[in-house]
């Protein structure tokens, strides 16, 4: 993935974010005031594509009320309470949620069910950035997709092997982690009976 700095005259709020979006097609993002443009690789899109399809069939299968999106932008607040505005590979809300104001951009304050990253080049922005942030947001379920196994050895071991990653909030609002590598079935709290290994996202 490329990042792109767009250049502003002054730092930006979440707010004037959403005002100055360019209407140049692509994926943006705010970070530490700046809007910043993502361009992802075919592959990494179409891992993301792929889980989000697993999720669009596991919510029509099991009529569950939840809506998947790519294009969800939510704001996120680092620990000096810097605004950021975040937009996950994958996202998952609460229909009921997306409803409240269907005229409304797709940009919430409020925290997903599901976020999910694939990583890319910049894994530390998914590994310790976006982690904190979704947590502190309060999102349920985070999923890291490291299909490259590009993190450091002490996320992956040694010899580094791809990885997706689970965090669950648990009830003091602290993530515990789980790890998901070749043939095993990737548990998600939100998707209960999903049935979806590492090895068939990593061959799509």
């Amino acid at each position: 993935m490329t990042l792109t700095s767009i250049p502003t005259q002054q730092k930006l709020t979440f707010t004037q974010f959403l005002e100055q979006l360019p209407n140049e097609a692509g994926r943006y993002e705010l970070v530490n005031g700046e809007i910043v443009r993502t361009l992802p690789t075919r592959q990494h899109e179409d891992i993301a594509d792929f889980i989000a399809d697993a999720f669009k069939n596991e919510v029509k299968r099991c009529h569950l009320n939840y809506r998947v999106s790519d294009r969800i932008v939510i704001r996120t607040l680092t620990p000096i309470e810097t605004e950021q505005g975040r937009q996950p590979d994958v996202s998952v809300v609460d229909k009921t949620l997306w409803e409240l104001n269907r005229n409304a951009y797709t940009a919430f304050v409020e925290p997903l069910q599901v976020a999910v990253e694939v990583v890319s080049t910049n894994w530390e922005d998914d590994y310790v950035d976006k982690l904190d942030e979704y947590q502190r947001l309060g999102i349920a379920e985070y999923w890291i997709v490291d299909y490259l196994a590009i993190a450091s050895r002490s996320y992956l071991g040694n010899p580094k092997v791809p990885t997706i990653f689970v965090y669950q909030l648990d009830e003091t609002g602290s993530y515990q982690r789980q790890s998901y590598q070749g043939s095993d079935l990737i548990l998600s709290p939100t998707f209960p009976k999903l049935q979806l290994t590492v090895e068939q996202i990593l061959n799509t």
